[in-house]
């Protein structure tokens, strides 16, 4: 007897007109993009058309879980897809929790947003329905707030529903603004928090209903879970599932990779006290679990010591304590969690603020930039108390918050000198993650080139042997790190169309991956379809950015970006007389165009997006056709 097929439901909301619709995926779609990431590339490839800007009431913004959802534990993430304003392209950007569990026990795997509402209203879905509420006594509210008073208005515990909302950034269209949740999980690049600000959108809220999933084979989908979260966590170099991210700031100043004072310095000797293993006993902590999941990773903390002592906060990852300590040169832990926190609540990207404050205090070592220009606030390097100043006037683009709400890139144009050659970020127009890329070629190329304004191919979480390719042998050799980069292209992808937290699964063989993915939706998939799947979305992906204005110039790094690595195993050597060689390189590998970096009819029509290809071509769609 013929099971029942494993189909989608998505909320289609148009704020405009308050209009909300029920509409049913089919299960071909569902099987040719599974979910999160990938349904979200296909819904914003055929409803946003060029000349649709990022702050055009029809732009789409979609919240997507995927078939793991509310199965196994991580599968509380989801994928935010949009079209964002930092590099006028494609926006895909996940974040843990419990969002999109509970939007599936809300009977959605997704929502697909468009419109904008008259005054500031959020979204509230739950028991299979959509309303769309009043938010206007929440305005210019912070996302922790936020999220308080929601919770407190639906009459319903903090485990009862998850609030992801938009703080004073987003309101006021701050090019990084950020989408944040779950008391300090956060959708950060690429600028969703500015899109949602341009809809009046406040919130989405989903609530945790008792809805019953569809899975195919329970049993196994269980053997599989627990096996997979042993292997994380029995391995010795997965110490994440111990001490979250922070594990990685001890280790990478011996590593070339931690980045300090703006990529000028190589020397930070207080590194050591960012990490979990010293400062988790010197701190009090409170376990703040992501749905489902068992790790050691997220916790509420309270500073001690030092200045800033009594201050309680969601603990930071390793990016938003090397954004508020290395990159800036402060090495005032509670300092450092106070400026993640002040950053999570008024809802920006910590790694382009990061960036953006280490440009400027270069800057302004070097006279760039004065007092006269900041409003009379000294940015000597450390100053933390200066940056959560700057911080409040970011978000509220005041004085020059304003020029600095434009992000990094278009900031450093504005302020002019030699600011373009200091601050590190992607010509794309995103500043990267905070790490020392310059001894790390393959991210560096990965996020110069990809469409997501983040990790596109998994190639620093995803060793090549799981996707069956020779690991690089040489990380400073051009065709290598193309090679390697574009072979690996496809897991991330999977991970975050399934959706699944990466660190739950991140050194899993991707049998593990498909044999949960059958078991839930009752499919035949294959392993060897991940390469496939993965190349169709970042090809999706890339056909619209190129659509919306992209072209292969700008996807290079910044001068600062470039330059040689002062120490690490690249000390003395730079990319840039390389890159032009490894970016052609890696367009060979992928089946890109060298000339204009498009996708090549060939290319699109092997991965199944034969309907691009007059998009890409219309000149040789148009001689065909004579």
């Amino acid at each position: 007897m013929r099971q029942e097929p494993y189909t989608g439901a998505l909320l289609q909301v148009d704020l405009s007109n308050t209009r909300l619709d029920k509409k049913q995926i089919d299960e071909e779609v569902m099987k040719k993009y599974i979910g999160g990431t990938g349904l979200g590339a296909k819904f914003l490839y055929e409803n946003v058309p060029p000349g649709i800007e990022w702050n055009d009431p029809a732009n789409l913004i979609f919240f997507g879980s995927g078939p793991f959802g509310g199965t196994i534990g991580g599968s509380g993430a989801f994928s935010l897809v949009t079209k964002g304003p930092q590099t006028d392209g494609a926006v895909s950007v996940q974040s843990n929790g419990s969002f999109g569990a509970f939007l599936r026990f809300s009977g959605f795997h997704a929502i697909a947003i468009t419109g904008a509402a008259n005054d500031w209203v959020y979204l509230y879905v739950h028991d299979g329905i959509g309303e769309i509420r009043d938010a206007r006594h929440l305005k210019g509210k912070d996302t922790l707030e936020t999220e308080e008073l929601i919770t407190e208005e639906l009459g319903l515990g903090e485990h009862q529903v998850s609030v992801y909302s938009i703080g004073p950034a987003g309101e006021n269209l701050v090019r990084f603004a950020a989408v944040m949740g779950d008391k300090g999980h956060v959708a950060a690049h690429g600028g969703g928090g500015a899109v949602m600000g341009s809809k009046k959108l406040k919130a989405i809220v989903t609530k945790r209903s008792k809805r019953q999933l569809q899975v195919k084979d329970i049993k196994t989908l269980k053997g599989i879970s627990k096996e997979m979260t042993e292997i994380i966590k029995h391995l010795q170099k997965s110490q994440v599932h111990t001490w979250g991210t922070s594990m990685l700031f001890p280790i990478y100043p011996k590593l070339g990779l931690l980045p300090i004072k703006n990529l000028t310095a190589s020397e930070f000797p207080d590194a050591h006290k960012f990490g979990g293993d010293y400062y988790r006993p010197r701190l009090q902590m409170e376990r703040s679990l992501c749905w489902a999941c068992g790790f050691h990773h997220c916790h509420i903390v309270t500073v001690t010591e030092g200045p800033y002592a009594g201050y309680t906060a969601e603990e930071p990852e390793y990016e938003g304590m090397a954004a508020w300590s290395s990159i800036i040169g402060q090495n005032e832990l509670g300092a450092a969690i106070m400026l993640n926190d002040v950053t999570n609540r008024l809802g920006m990207d910590v790694n382009e603020a990061g960036w953006l404050f280490g440009m400027l205090m270069e800057c302004y070592e070097k006279g760039i930039i004065t007092k006269k220009d900041t409003g009379g606030i000294e940015l000597p390097w450390g100053n933390a108390e200066a940056v959560r100043s700057l911080l409040h006037k970011i978000a509220m683009r005041e004085g020059f918050g304003t020029i600095l709400a434009e992000g990094t890139m278009r900031a450093a144009e504005a302020i002019g000198g030699d600011a373009p050659n200091i601050g590190v970020y992607m010509k794309t127009g995103a500043a990267p993650r905070g790490h020392d890329h310059r001894n790390r070629w393959p991210e560096m190329l990965d996020v110069a080139t990809g469409s997501t304004s983040t990790v596109d191919s998994a190639n620093v979480f995803v060793p090549a042997e799981l996707m069956n390719i020779p690991p690089v042998d040489d990380e400073f050799s051009p065709d290598e790190v193309a090679r390697v980069v574009a072979g690996v292209k496809g897991r991330r992808a999977l991970e975050d169309s399934l959706v699944l937290c990466t660190f739950t699964c991140r050194l899993c063989d991707n049998k593990f991956l498909v044999d949960a993915l059958n078991a839930i939706t009752g499919w035949d998939w294959e392993k060897e379809q991940i390469p496939t799947f993965g190349h169709r979305v970042a090809n999706l992906l890339r056909c619209f950015d190129f659509r919306h204005g992209r072209t292969k110039q700008r996807e290079q790094p910044s001068p600062r970006y470039s330059s040689a690595a002062i120490n690490g195993p690249g000390k003395g050597i730079s990319v840039a007389p390389y890159w032009d060689q490894m970016r052609d390189k890696f367009y060979d590998y992928m089946g890109w165009d060298k000339e204009t970096g498009k996708p090549l009819p060939g290319t699109l029509s092997k991965v199944g997006l034969d309907e691009l290809v007059r998009d890409m071509w219309p000149e040789e769609e148009e001689t065909s056709e004579k």
